[in-house]
């Protein structure tokens, strides 16, 4: 390819980006899902909230399942200022056995949501896995949703976990799938600190 037909290339690229950068006039927080049977959807989650924090925007995690606090980061953001963290779950829920015990967690996480949705002084929010509270029935989806759309209008909230609701997916801005295409761990290998948590 020469010069002037790789030029000619990139002027019309740009030119088409320039035109989309140009329809995007609104301003307001947004709807992430990031779901998939993949590794990695709360990583993701936890670094688009390091880059809000590295522009000073005040974050708040709520992890409706992991009931550990011993988590890379966990301790890595647990005693910033911008960062509010919350672990209220007690664990997987072949860990716990126990239904009755995970409804409660999950209404009290809940509750706290609730809270910090109604709260504009939250630029962002990450509900980690609560997804699964839909999935296995500790919580209705409709008063989520209702929640998320009354929402402070510059609020951005990041939800995370394998499968979700279709309310939540239908009122969602922005819907990434991470795919599992292969795991170290079915090849035998154990789970390691600074990679599986």
């Amino acid at each position: 390819m020469t010069d002037s037909i790789h030029k000619t290339r990139m002027a019309n690229k740009k030119a088409a980006v320039d035109a989309k950068i140009a329809k995007a006039t609104q301003e307001r927080g947004v709807l992430i899902l990031l779901k998939g049977n993949g590794k990695g959807k709360s990583s993701s989650a936890f670094g688009t909230m390091a880059r809000s924090v590295g522009h000073g925007k005040r974050c708040a995690v709520i992890q409706f399942i992991k009931g550990r606090m011993e988590t890379g980061e966990f301790k890595f953001f647990k005693d910033h200022p911008l960062i509010d963290w919350h672990v209220m779950g007690h664990g997987f829920t072949w860990e716990t056995q126990n239904k009755s015990l995970d409804i409660i967690a999950a209404q009290k996480a809940w509750v706290l949501a609730e809270e910090l949705l109604q709260n504009e002084r939250y630029d962002m929010l990450v509900f980690d896995e609560l997804s699964y509270m839909f999935k296995y029935q500790y919580l209705d989806v409709e008063p989520v949703v209702a929640a998320l759309k009354k929402r402070p209008a510059m609020q951005n909230v990041i939800i995370t976990g394998r499968t979700m609701a279709l309310p939540l997916q239908e009122i969602a801005d922005t819907i990434s799938s991470v795919q599992d295409e292969r795991h170290a761990f079915r090849q035998g290998v154990k789970a390691q600190v600074g990679i599986e948590f």
